[in-house]
């Protein structure tokens, strides 16, 4: 049963792509009682002036928080800045959307190092590990506010952003067309992750699901992509407006299809 998304939901890299349009949809197809908390590295440059225009179309629905996913302090900060304006409130939906993919594709491994590898595990990997732990205390606020044990992304959850390309059922599948060893590996440690966060939060009550938001065209999907944002976003929210307790701890697309670990 679909559930519609509500309450305080963050997303991470919200300044373009994926992320952007995350936040055009929540802020167009959410009650009057949601707020969405946008956060990129640079909200006041220039990157993000789609998304100050954005949030100036829906005042007073659209915080825009600094946050370099990449950086410990600069994560410390925001959760700081995003507890300080929900204050007695709650955290319904953490969105892990940020990521990047080092070196540009076709990214071989004769031009892929060890400094590639750590960027894009830092970003992919820790920045949402780190997020998860600090937001705890606000998502755990928010599933003992609604009673019961039914898990759901109006309630109490995190999305993590994963991909197709981090299953390594499917490696032999999909590896040729994208052979890029720090993306593939990260999103895989995210998924794990994902796994982790679900088994631990289960107690909690709160619902932990990897998304991969298919071959969109984006900076980096690339302009062969099969899906626009629209029809991306436009999937995954439909997605997160039906998962339940049955769903945390998967790997799913923009359908609801399973995709093998």
């Amino acid at each position: 049963m679909s559930e519609k998304l509500g309450g305080n939901i963050l997303v991470t890299g919200s300044n373009r792509g994926i992320g952007f349009e995350l936040v055009k949809q929540l802020a167009e197809k959410t009650g009057a009682g949601a707020h969405i908390y946008a956060c990129c590295r640079e909200p006041e440059g220039s990157g993000a002036e789609a998304l100050r225009n954005l949030a100036t179309q829906h005042s007073g629905k659209i915080t825009l928080i600094k946050l370099d996913v990449s950086n410990e302090d600069s994560i410390s900060a925001a959760v700081q800045a995003v507890s300080k304006q929900i204050g007695a409130g709650v955290l319904n939906l953490l969105i892990n959307n940020a990521g990047v993919n080092k070196p540009p594709s076709p990214a071989t491994l004769s031009v892929t190092g060890k400094k590639e590898m750590m960027e894009v595990y830092e970003t992919n990997v820790v920045g949402p590990f780190l997020l998860g732990k600090m937001f705890l205390p606000l998502l755990q606020r928010a599933a003992e506010k609604d009673k019961g044990d039914q898990m759901s992304c109006r309630r109490s959850a995190i999305i993590n952003m994963s991909s197709i390309i981090s299953s390594i059922e499917k490696c032999s599948d999909t590896f040729w067309m994208a052979p890029v060893y720090p993306y593939r590996t990260s999103k895989a440690a995210l998924n794990m992750l994902t796994q982790c966060q679900a088994l631990d939060f289960k107690k909690d009550n709160i619902l932990v699901t990897a998304l991969h938001p298919g071959w969109v065209r984006t900076d980096m999907g690339g302009e062969r992509g099969k899906l626009s944002t629209l029809e991306s976003v436009d999937g995954m929210m439909k997605v997160m407006s039906s998962l339940s307790n049955k769903d945390s701890g998967l790997l799913l697309d923009w359908e609801g299809k399973r995709i093998p670990w």
